[in-house]
Formats: C-alpha cells, structure tokens, sequence
C-alpha cells in the first residue's frame, strides 16, 4: 500500500481549513484516513502561525516510506523537525494564544455597609420616623387630637 501525506480539504466555501494526514494513495482527497497529522489554516493572518504539525508523527510516516505532497513537503521543511521557520512559529502562536484569551474582569470589592458589624451580621435598623401627613389640614386634625 502507498501513503501519501496531503491535505484533507474542510470548512466551507470562502472560508477553507485543511487537515494534514496520512492516506492511502488510493483513497479520494477528502476520504478514509490512516492518521492524522497536523493542520493548515490559510485564513490566518499570521503566516508562521497558519500550519501546525506533529513532527514526531510526520518523522514516523516519512521513515516507512510515505511520501508528501509538494506543498506538505514545505510545510515539513519549514514547520517540521529542524525546520526553517520554528522559533517564528512558536512566537506566532503564542502571540495568537494571548489574543484568544477572553480579558479577565475587572475585580469589584464588595465594601461592607456601615450598618453591618465585624461578624457580617447586620445590626438593627432604627426605627423609621412617622410619615408626616401630606395634607396640611390632616396635620392640623392630628395635633388637635393629641392635646
């Protein structure tokens, strides 16, 4: 049997994503696959961070005979073991990493009330003071009554 490394097309139209895999060379481009050994994302804006591999994987397959495609092999040269561009893509994906972390909010310190004691309990309220009456002639009534 015949392996080829090459890229398995997903996503959608206008938006493609490729998986990059181990396939029998018979097998349809976006058929049954051995293994899978990285990704390739075209739509990414940082270039070093686009193609993301499992260089250990991809030694293995080369070592017994799987053969990539052209464009996976410079994929291989410049992200694979000892490639060309590594320490740019690290950096690219750590600076993609950072910028996909949601911002922590802000803390808020709940201060305790002025009512409330040490223990957390709260102490009483006073008592509230009465409601004046709101109509004037009602006040008057009321003070005759209490004379």
């Amino acid at each position: 049997m015949a392996v080829r490394i090459r890229m398995k097309k997903l996503g959608r139209r206008h938006r493609p994503f490729f998986r990059i895999c181990a396939m029998d060379v018979r097998v349809p481009r976006d058929g049954r696959v051995l293994e899978e050994l990285g990704t390739y994302d075209p739509m990414l804006p940082d270039v070093d961070a686009r193609a993301v591999l499992n260089s250990e994987r991809i030694d293995h397959w080369l070592s017994v005979g799987a053969l990539p495609t052209d464009k996976v092999k410079v994929l291989i040269k410049k992200y694979g073991t000892g490639g060309t561009h590594r320490q740019q893509q690290e950096a690219a994906l750590a600076k993609l990493s950072e910028a996909r972390r949601r911002p922590e909010p802000p803390k808020v310190e709940v201060k305790p009330k002025a009512s409330e004691t040490a223990e957390g309990e709260q102490a009483p309220e006073p008592p509230a003071a009465e409601t004046a009456p709101v109509n004037p002639a009602e006040e008057a009534a009321s003070e005759e009554k209490t004379e």
